[in-house]
C-alpha cells in the first residue's frame, strides 16, 4: 500500500487515507501509485511556502499550477501540458476527498470546476438527441495540452524487443500484450484457469472456439486489476501459445511443486512462486529496452497491438472488442497514420497527376 509521510517521516494520515479510498474504490494499482507522489508534491510545496494545505485559496492553487509547469524535471525539461494536468487532476481529487472528510472548505472545491457548453465536440462524442450533453463540468485548474498519438513500436523495434527477451516468461509476457493487446494489469491478473489454449475448450465448459484467454476483473494480491468491469475473451495467436508452452516448461523446471494459481509468477529471487507484480514487470520492460536499444514501457506493447491491427485494415469495432474498450472513442485514438503512410499518400497523388497528363 502506498503511504505519504511528512518531514519527520510520520505518516500523513489524510493523504494515506486518500490512497486507501482509491484502493477501496477498485482504482488500478498504477493509479494509486501515480497519485501518491503527486499528492506528496502538493503537500511539500505547501510546507515550503508556509501554507496550510487545508485552507489554500484559489490563487494559491494557481501558483502551484505555475510551479508544476516550470519546475525542471530530472532531464532538465519543463513538464508537458498532459503531465501537468495529471498533477492537477490528482490534486483536485485529493481536495475533493478532504472536503468530504470536512477538512477543506467545500466552496473552494466547488470552484475547481464550472459548467461549460461544448461548442466543438470531441471525436465520437454523443451530444444527445437535444444536445443536452453539450453542457459539462469542466476543470478550471488546467493547462493546454496538445494531443499526440499513443506511443507504439515500429516493426524493427518490435523485432528487437522480441529478440531481447532473455527468458521464456518475459517473452510470454511481451507476447500477451503485443499480440493480444492486454493491459499489463490484465496480464498480471491472469489465472491458470483463464488460459484456454486448446482447439476446442468445450470439455472445460467453454463454448469459445479456438485458443484464447479470458479476462476477468478480480481483487488480486499483487495489486493488478482489469480496468473494465465486463469480462471478455481474447483469441491467442500461435506465437502466444508456443511462448506459453516454453514458459510453462521453464516454470515446471524451476518450481516443480508450484502452487500459485497466477499465470505470471516470480521465478527467481527471494520469493519464487509468488504472483508477479507491476514493479517486477516494469523492471523486465526496462531490462528488455536496454538490451534492445529502444524506449519501452509495458503499455506501449498494447498501443502497438492496437495500432498494428488498425493499420492492417481491421475494423474499429473489432479492435474495440479486442482491447475491451467500452466506447469506440477510446479506440479511435489509434487511427493515426505513420510517416510512411503519409509519404505514400503524397507519392500516390503525385503519381496520379503525372499519369493524367
Amino acid at each position: 500500500m502506498w503511504v505519504v509521510v511528512d518531514d519527520a517521516y510520520e505518516v500523513h494520515r489524510v493523504a494515506t487515507d486518500f490512497c486507501l479510498a482509491l484502493d477501496g474504490a477498485n482504482r488500478a494499482f498504477n493509479t494509486v501509485r501515480a497519485y501518491a507522489p503527486k499528492v506528496a508534491k502538493f503537500l511539500t510545496w505547501c510546507s515550503a511556502n508556509g501554507l496550510d494545505w487545508t485552507a489554500p485559496s484559489f490563487a494559491d492553487l494557481t501558483r502551484y499550477k505555475r510551479f508544476i509547469e516550470r519546475e525542471p524535471t530530472a532531464d532538465d525539461r519543463s513538464r508537458s501540458g498532459r503531465t501537468t494536468n495529471l498533477y492537477l487532476i490528482a490534486l483536485c481529487e485529493f481536495l475533493r476527498f478532504a472536503a468530504r472528510e470536512g477538512l477543506v472548505d467545500r466552496a473552494l472545491v466547488d470552484r475547481l470546476s464550472e459548467p461549460k457548453f461544448l461548442r466543438y465536440l470531441p471525436r465520437g462524442f454523443d451530444p444527445g438527441e437535444d444536445g443536452q450533453r453539450r453542457l459539462v463540468q469542466a476543470r478550471t485548474l488546467k493547462v493546454s495540452e496538445y494531443e499526440s498519438p499513443p506511443e507504439s513500436l515500429e516493426a524493427e523495434e518490435t523485432a528487437a524487443v522480441l529478440r531481447a527477451c532473455r527468458n521464456p516468461r518475459d517473452l510470454f509476457l511481451v507476447r500477451v500484450m503485443l499480440d493480444m493487446g492486454l493491459r499489463i494489469g490484465e496480464a498480471l491478473g491472469l489465472r491458470r484457469s483463464d488460459i484456454h489454449f486448446l482447439p476446442d475448450s468445450s470439455m472445460l465448459g467453454c463454448s469459445t472456439p479456438g485458443s484464447h484467454v479470458h479476462v476477468y476483473r478480480r481483487l488480486n494480491v499483487n495489486g493488478s486489476t482489469a480496468k473494465s468491469r465486463y469480462p471478455r475473451s481474447v483469441p491467442a495467436s500461435t506465437a502466444v501459445v508456443d511462448a506459453y508452452r516454453a514458459y510453462w516448461d521453464a516454470r515446471q523446471d524451476l518450481i516443480p511443486d508450484s502452487e500459485c494459481d497466477f499465470v505470471f509468477v516470480n521465478l527467481y529471487g527471494a520469493e519464487p512462486d509468488t504472483p508477479m507484480g507491476y514493479p517486477n514487470a516494469k523492471r523486465c520492460a526496462d531490462r528488455i529496452a536496454k538490451t534492445a536499444g529502444v524506449t519501452l514501457r509495458p503499455h506501449m506493447l498494447r498501443h502497438t497491438a492496437a495500432t498494428t491491427w488498425l493499420r492492417n485494415g481491421e475494423r474499429v469495432d473489432v479492435v474495440q472488442e479486442l482491447l475491451g474498450h467500452t466506447s469506440p472513442t477510446s479506440t479511435q485514438v489509434y487511427l493515426h497514420p505513420s510517416e510512411a503512410e503519409k509519404r505514400a499518400a503524397v507519392d500516390r497523388l503525385a503519381l496520379g497527376k503525372e499519369l493524367s497528363r
